[in-house]
């Protein structure tokens, strides 16, 4: 049963591979019973394209957004009797107008959620390249904690103006940050007493509009420690009565489920037991209305289920991720 609600493919994103029906193949074979569809939302300005985009224009980035929608409702369509399939984005946030630019697109296509993901400080990206986030650490004169800071500064702004439904890789801001024998020398900022006030204040507002935390596996794929969000931070999420769901980050079909094994015995390790997740309701439900739950968005209602005793579920073992996790 378990989903992923933070997926992209190589038909709509130039970092990722393959197509987005290739995707939902995988999350078909692996029985999963919803996924989540989230390619980035389109960036309006030319500054910010990636080196990988320097043949296109924001235009061409808004024709693949709409693009993609077209295909995940024909797709949703297609597999209604095998997966459920959620139509969403992933955000970004980068100037004063981004805010009024997601709902905007939110209105337009009738998305079923956000992903709501902060990859940028001050509109340099910080998970693009190592280059990168070191040019933001050096245009912060090598203050670790002050960049923090002001990522989890510019997050509240994200969650206060856009409220997404799942939050993405919370603390993706440590991406970069040394880890292993190369951080002796360098002190995490987030177990600083003043950056994780912040981090503590930005789960507490997620918290008060009913938020779903994601715990990402794709940290594994960078050679992290743990998953988004690190296991103190979990740790009090958890705590303070926070929902968390799973997602793989998936960037084409070879990563759907990807370090799955990891997330299993990360789950159990952090003692997870239940997860939430998005699904359409049924027709009957849709017309009770019967006062669970949901996000409306024009036609489509949303439901915020709970999965209970998430890793005893007999997934894990199906797929092998079980097994793995017992043995590593």
């Amino acid at each position: 049963m378990p989903f992923t609600f933070h997926s992209h493919s190589g038909q709509f994103c130039r970092h990722a591979k393959g197509s987005l029906e290739d995707v939902v193949k995988e999350a078909i074979r692996k029985k999963m019973f919803v996924l989540g569809l989230s390619e980035h939302v389109p960036r309006s300005r030319a500054q910010d394209l990636y080196p990988e985009e320097a043949d296109m224009t924001t235009g061409d980035l808004h024709q693949a957004f709409d693009d993609y929608v077209s295909e995940a409702r024909r797709l949703r369509e297609k597999y209604r009797n095998q997966i459920d399939i959620l139509i969403g984005a992933e955000t970004e946030f980068i100037t004063d107008t981004t805010a009024e630019e997601l709902q905007s697109l939110h209105k337009q296509y009738k998305l079923d959620y956000f992903v709501g993901s902060l990859h940028h400080i001050d509109g340099t990206p910080m998970d693009f390249s190592q280059e990168l986030y070191d040019k933001i650490v050096e245009r912060f004169g090598g203050d670790r904690s002050a960049m923090f800071g002001r990522y989890f500064d510019q997050q509240l702004e994200l969650l206060q103006k856009v409220q997404p439904e799942i939050i993405g890789h919370f603390d993706l801001v440590r991406i970069f940050h040394p880890q292993g024998p190369s951080a002796k020398e360098v002190e995490d900022p987030i177990h600083t007493e003043e950056i994780r006030s912040l981090a503590s204040r930005n789960i507490d507002y997620a918290i008060s509009y009913g938020a779903i935390f994601e715990i990402n596996s794709r940290a594994w794929k960078k050679g992290l420690r743990d998953a988004y969000p690190q296991r103190d931070l979990l740790h009090e999420i958890l705590q303070k009565g926070g929902r968390v769901t799973i997602s793989d980050d998936s960037h084409g079909a070879q990563d759907v489920g990807m370090h799955y094994d990891r997330l299993h015995a990360y789950l159990r390790e952090m003692g997870v037991r239940d997860v939430h997740y998005l699904r359409h309701a049924t027709e009957e439900e849709h017309e009770e209305n019967d006062g669970s739950e949901n996000n409306s968005n024009g036609n489509n209602k949303i439901d915020v289920c709970v999965l209970r005793d998430v890793v005893d579920h007999p997934f894990w073992a199906a797929n092998g991720y079980a097994q793995l996790a017992h043995e590593s």
